[in-house]
């Protein structure tokens, strides 16, 4: 099963649209977005695939929880805790240090998967997977990029959304 990551879109729909052309190339049905979505435009572009959503700090219009409400399949939490394809994650957006520190040391999950900080990254705890998928919007200098992931194999590609 290959799953979509992207974070910090940050209402930048442009963006968004070609981050679903390539996961709709890669044959990728469920999303994890790592917060900062901001506004239900981001939500609804999203409506085709199964999407996890971790609350960012800037996702404060109450909007943008009835817009994943009204979504088949869609959740909103701060923090998700869950299987899929028999793999244990948890999806966070990450402004929370402690948290995220805690997730990676427990050694629970096999992917810890967040945002916030707008840069890609990919690292390994022991069994740990802590991947960051980078940022889709907002204002700072860092490409844009969303990453996919094979839970099959493991493999995790990073693409740069020109």
């Amino acid at each position: 099963m290959k799953v979509g990551i992207l974070s910090d879109t940050h209402d930048h729909l442009e963006n968004v649209r070609k981050a679903y052309d390539l996961f709709t190339a890669e044959g990728v049905t469920v999303l994890l977005h790592c917060g900062d979505v901001c506004g239900p435009a981001v939500v609804e572009a999203l409506a085709e695939f199964t999407v996890y959503f971790a609350l960012g700090n800037m996702d404060r219009m109450p909007a943008l929880g009835l817009a994943v409400d009204n979504l088949q399949g869609g959740r909103l939490a701060r923090l998700h805790q869950f299987t899929l394809d028999g793999r244990s994650i948890a999806l966070l957006h990450g402004d929370d240090g402690a948290l995220l520190r805690h997730l990676i040391d427990s050694g629970t999950y096999e992917y810890v998967i967040h945002g916030h900080t707008h840069r890609r990254a990919h690292s390994h705890k022991g069994r740990v997977q802590v991947i960051n998928p980078g940022a889709l919007g907002g204002v700072r200098l860092e490409p844009r990029s969303i990453c996919v992931l094979n839970l099959e194999t493991d493999e995790v590609r990073f693409h740069t959304i020109p």
